[in-house]
């Protein structure tokens, strides 16, 4: 959403309020989305203002809202660390903030106050033909430095303060992989024992802010095991994986193809986010098993995957100015024939 705030309020510094027009126009962009798009489920980040979200939504026809928690708010009018909802035309059975495991926490070496930078929000809806659905939103940490300096240190020589700074930068940006993987870990961790319990397909989604290819976060599609006994991994395993949608829907392609003796198929995956001239892939839905079509017991396929860049690579002033600042990622499900 992108520093989706109601004002007068600011976002992180006192100044960054937006006009009346200009709010009017943030959401005028996401009525216009929503219009277009149709969005049975769809997940937020940097929600700042939920009370306006969830009205916005629900004239929308979006009658079930959820929300775990509450930015944080500074002099009365400043607000920081904004947080993650769910909107859905679909009834919402539960809504649940993401415990991890604290003793798993302290195994890896965690310290004790270990928390997830934004509380993942869990939502199980009740959707056609699965049934309830455990749905993940996430905004994991970002790559920004954990540690920040002054830029401009009159105290240290101009030499001094570079060595400071890339210092910092070099320890701050290691402190926010490991932040950055160990909350995808742990994520992981509570998802598993969540499918256990519960036997409800699964559906993650949300702003990565990395590579899913990265080791980082390459666990969150863990589908071998390197020791265990190999019927057992082919009877459970894939029960308790996820995978990412963009690769269910290329294969779906691929196999269409085939069926329809087509020699090729020309998929190419849009980048989510782009910095200066470079660009990325930061968000991500992963599904379970039950929604694989090559996996025997599955309900659906991933018949579309549309990333909406319109704003990013080919933006108009009055209709883009105030959206965000990643491509929108979304997916089309389509029951197995």
């Amino acid at each position: 959403m992108f520093n989706y705030l109601e004002p007068p309020n600011a976002y992180y510094e006192f100044e960054r309020i937006y006009t009346a027009e200009q709010w009017a126009k943030k959401q005028r962009w996401l009525v216009n989305y929503l219009t277009e798009h149709q969005p049975d489920v769809i997940g937020f980040q940097e929600v700042f203002s939920i009370k306006s979200l969830k009205e916005l939504v629900k004239d929308q026809g979006y009658t079930y809202f959820g929300v775990v928690d509450e930015p944080q708010v500074i002099d009365d009018f400043i607000y920081k660390r904004p947080v993650v909802a769910l909107a859905a035309k679909y009834p919402i059975v539960e809504v649940a903030t993401v415990e991890h495991d604290h003793e798993l926490a302290q195994t890896l070496g965690l310290t004790d106050d270990f928390t997830f930078s934004r509380k993942v929000l869990r939502a199980t809806i009740t959707l056609p033909h699965i049934g309830n659905t455990d749905c993940y939103v996430v905004h994991f940490k970002s790559k920004r430095s954990m540690i920040e300096l002054d830029e401009q240190n009159k105290d240290l020589t101009p030499e001094k303060n570079i060595i400071e700074l890339l210092k910092a930068d070099i320890a701050g940006s290691w402190g926010s992989t490991i932040q950055r993987g160990s909350e995808a870990t742990l994520l992981m961790i509570d998802i598993i024992a969540r499918r256990e319990s519960s036997q409800n397909p699964m559906v993650l989604m949300g702003d990565f802010n990395n590579d899913l290819a990265d080791g980082v976060l390459s666990h969150l599609l863990t589908n071998t095991l390197r020791f265990a006994p190999a019927f057992d991994s082919n009877t459970y395993l894939a029960k308790y994986c996820l995978n990412d949608a963009w690769q269910l829907f290329a294969k779906s392609q691929l196999n269409l193809a085939n069926q329809n003796n087509e020699n090729t198929v020309d998929l190419k995956r849009k980048p989510t986010h782009y910095f200066g001239a470079s660009s990325s892939v930061l968000d991500y839905i992963l599904l379970s098993c039950e929604f694989d079509s090559s996996y025997d017991d599955s309900f659906f396929e991933v018949s579309q995957y549309h990333t909406y860049d319109r704003h990013l690579i080919n933006p108009e002033f009055e209709r883009d100015d105030l959206s965000t600042d990643h491509g929108v990622v979304l997916i089309s499900l389509a029951l197995r024939s």
